[in-house]
C-alpha cells in the first residue's frame, strides 16, 4: 500500500513537471515568435482608392495669334501678362511695301477706267453708224467686244486693289479674343515670313480663371476613370495646398511610347484667384472608389511570405498564390473585381495562413471583402530574422 502511494506521487510529480515544461516551452516559443515577427492589427476604417498621374496645367482656350502677311515688326503695343480686348491692336508691321503696291494698283485702275470710257464711246458710236449702214456688223461686234474686255479689266484691277487694301490692313495685328498675353514671340525689327506657314506672334489665354490639366494615364488605370469623377491635385509652387477639379474628358486617342500605352485625361479646374499658371506640373489623384467602416488589412501583410514554413502551408485547391504580392484574381462573381490573397496571423506563437478576398486599396491598406479574418487579428508584416544563406562549397585546388 505504501509502495502504491509512492508510485502515484511520483507519477503526479512527473506530470506536473511535464506540464510546467510544456507551459514554459509554449510561452518561450510564443515570446520568441512575437520577438521575431512584426505584426499589425486588422481594424475597421474608411478607405479611398486614387489613380495617380502627372499632368500640365493649360488654359482652356489658348489662341496663337499670327500674321497672314510678311514684313518687319515696326511696333508692338502689348507685352507679357497684359490684358487685351477683342479687336485691340497688338502689333504693326512696316506697311511701306503694301502702301506702294496699293498706290500702283490705284494707278492701274485709273488707266483701265479711261480705256473703258474710250471703248464704251467707240461702241456707242459704232451702233449709230451701224444704224446708218456706215459700218459692218463685224466692226460693231468688235467695238462691243473691246468695251466688254475693258470692263472686265477694270473689275480685275479693282479686285487687285481690294486685295492690296486687305494686305495693308493685315499689317496691323489685332487680338481675335479677349484675354491675357501669355507669350510674345517677336521683337521690334524682326522680320516675319508668312510664305509657307503662319508665324506665331503672340499667345493669348482667353480666360485664366478656368484652366485644365492634360494628364497621361496608363491603360491599366483608364478603365476606372469616368467623366465627372472628383480630382485632387497639387503643384510644386504651393506644396502645402491641395486643389480640386473634375474629370472633363477621357480622350480615346492613345499614345504609345516604348510599348507603353497612355491616354490623355483632361481635368477641369477653377482658378478664381488665378494663382495657378500655365505650364505648371500637377500631381493628379482621381477618386476611383470610396468605402466606409470596412475591414482593413495592411498591404505589407499581403506581401509577406514566411519562407521557412511556406512549403508546408496547405492552400485551397486551384487557388492562385498571386506571385510576389500574394494576390490573384477572384473567381467569385459576387466579389466583383476582388482579388485573392493570403495573410498570416500570429496566434500564441503559431502562424496560421488565412485566404481572403481583397477589394480596393490606397497603396497602404486594402479592403477585406471576404475570408476568415476578424477585427483585432494580428497579421504578420515583417520577419526580423534574416534568411539563411546557403553555404557555398569550397573551391577545390588543383
Amino acid at each position: 500500500m505504501k509502495r502504491s502511494s509512492l508510485f502515484l506521487g511520483s507519477t503526479l510529480i512527473l506530470l506536473l513537471a511535464a506540464a510546467g515544461g510544456y507551459y514554459y516551452w509554449s510561452h518561450q516559443h510564443a515570446s520568441e515568435a512575437e520577438a521575431r515577427y512584426r505584426t499589425a492589427q486588422v481594424e475597421r476604417g474608411d478607405i479611398t482608392q486614387m489613380a495617380s498621374a502627372n499632368g500640365t496645367l493649360n488654359p482652356v482656350v489658348l489662341v496663337n495669334v499670327g500674321t497672314q502677311v510678311s514684313g518687319t515688326v515696326k511696333k508692338w503695343y502689348v507685352d507679357f501678362n497684359d490684358h487685351v480686348k477683342e479687336g485691340q491692336v497688338l502689333l504693326e508691321l512696316d506697311p511701306a511695301l503694301y502702301q506702294a503696291q496699293m498706290k500702283q494698283t490705284e494707278a492701274s485702275l485709273a488707266n483701265v477706267q479711261s480705256q473703258l470710257k474710250l471703248a464704251e464711246a467707240n461702241a456707242a458710236r459704232s451702233r449709230e453708224l451701224f444704224k446708218q449702214e456706215y459700218v459692218t456688223r463685224q466692226e460693231l461686234d468688235t467695238s462691243i467686244q473691246a468695251s466688254e474686255a475693258a470692263r472686265a479689266q477694270v473689275a480685275q484691277v479693282r479686285a487687285q486693289l481690294e486685295k492690296d487694301r486687305t494686305n495693308l490692313a493685315y499689317s496691323v495685328i489685332r487680338s481675335p479674343v479677349s484675354g491675357v498675353v501669355v507669350s510674345r514671340e517677336v521683337d521690334i525689327g524682326q522680320t516675319v515670313a508668312a510664305s509657307f506657314q503662319t508665324p506665331t506672334l503672340f499667345k493669348i489665354a482667353q480666360d485664366l480663371s478656368r484652366m485644365q490639366i492634360d494628364s497621361s494615364y496608363a491603360e491599366a488605370d483608364i478603365g476606372h476613370l469616368k467623366v465627372g469623377q472628383s480630382v485632387v491635385f497639387r503643384v510644386d509652387a504651393f506644396p502645402n495646398h491641395s486643389f480640386d477639379g473634375v474629370v472633363k474628358q477621357v480622350r480615346l486617342n492613345p499614345t504609345t511610347v516604348q510599348n507603353v500605352v497612355t491616354y490623355d485625361v483632361v481635368v477641369a479646374v477653377d482658378n478664381p484667384e488665378q494663382i495657378l499658371m500655365p505650364g505648371m506640373t500637377a500631381y493628379v489623384n482621381i477618386l476611383v472608389a470610396n468605402r466606409k467602416n470596412i475591414l482593413l488589412v495592411p498591404n505589407a501583410a499581403l506581401r509577406f511570405r514566411p519562407v521557412d514554413i511556406a512549403p508546408r502551408l496547405d492552400r485551397p485547391k486551384g487557388a492562385n498564390s498571386g506571385g510576389g504580392n500574394g494576390r490573384g484574381k477572384s473567381k467569385d462573381k459576387d466579389q466583383g473585381d476582388a482579388t485573392m490573397g493570403t495573410v498570416y496571423v500570429l496566434n500564441k506563437g503559431q502562424i496560421n495562413p488565412i485566404r481572403i478576398a481583397v477589394g480596393i486599396t490606397d497603396n497602404r491598406m486594402s479592403e477585406v471583402v471576404s475570408g476568415d479574418l476578424k477585427e483585432g487579428d494580428a497579421v504578420i508584416i515583417e520577419d526580423h530574422k534574416p534568411p539563411v544563406k546557403a553555404a557555398s562549397s569550397p573551391m577545390r585546388m588543383f
